[in-house]
């Protein structure tokens, strides 16, 4: 009995002892590994520093090595503005992917837009503008503009009158009246035909209108008299 614990624990010892080699084997292949990387990266920034010193050699730049030793210590004293800049920039950045879908929407809405409006006739209208302000400018000197100003407000009151709806009935009548005449064979009147006329009744209140119109005038003009 005493025979087979004593084996069992040999047993258990060699276990033990193949795990321990194992590690120290893998221990071991890192090491060959990290060896073999620190000759590679010696070797390349060995390359690097004789390109380094070449390339500065033809520029003729020279490096003073206390202004090196400076710079490195004002990059360990700034550490902690760099990385602030350095979130400020990833902020930004963020930022930028977040805006950028709103304002490729915005962009393709303004583009939409504008072709609506370019399809309504909106820019040749803005363009076909240009010829008649210089047409404006070319027939009117500032003299006329400034009289112009001065009598904006009557101007803009004769027009609020003639947009009434009994004076717009009032010319487009006598538009489709005399869009309807035709002017190269107008009839001839002679002096007992036009007597004749006056006793119709269109002429009749044609002259009501008329005579109206003119004494309303008349009262107008004494009244500013």
């Amino acid at each position: 009995m005493e025979d087979k614990n004593i084996q069992m624990q040999i047993d258990a010892l060699d276990k033990k002892l193949d795990l321990i080699l194992g590690y120290v084997h893998q221990q071991k292949l890192q090491a060959n590994m990290v060896e073999d990387l620190v000759g590679d990266l010696s070797i390349i920034g060995k390359d690097a520093y004789d390109s380094t010193v070449i390339e500065l050699d033809k520029r003729q730049v020279e490096i003073d090595p206390s202004e090196l030793t400076g710079l490195a210590v004002s990059v360990l004293r700034n550490i902690g503005n760099i990385k602030t800049v350095m979130d400020t920039l990833e902020m930004a950045v963020d930022l930028g992917k977040e805006v950028g879908p709103i304002a490729n929407e915005v962009i393709i809405d303004f583009t939409k837009q504008m072709n609506t409006l370019e399809q309504k006739g909106y820019f040749d209208f803005i363009r076909e503008i240009g010829p008649v302000i210089d047409n404006v400018i070319k027939g009117f000197s500032p003299e006329d503009l400034k009289e112009l100003a001065n009598s904006i407000v009557s101007i803009l009151t004769i027009i609020k009158e003639m947009t009434q709806p009994e004076v717009l009935n009032i010319m487009q009548n006598a538009i489709k009246a005399f869009n309807s005449m035709e002017t190269e064979s107008v009839p001839s009147y002679s002096v007992w035909k036009l007597m004749r006329e006056m006793n119709s009744p269109e002429m009749k209140k044609a002259l009501g209108y008329g005579i109206t119109f003119m004494k309303n005038v008349s009262k107008d003009v004494d009244i500013k008299e």
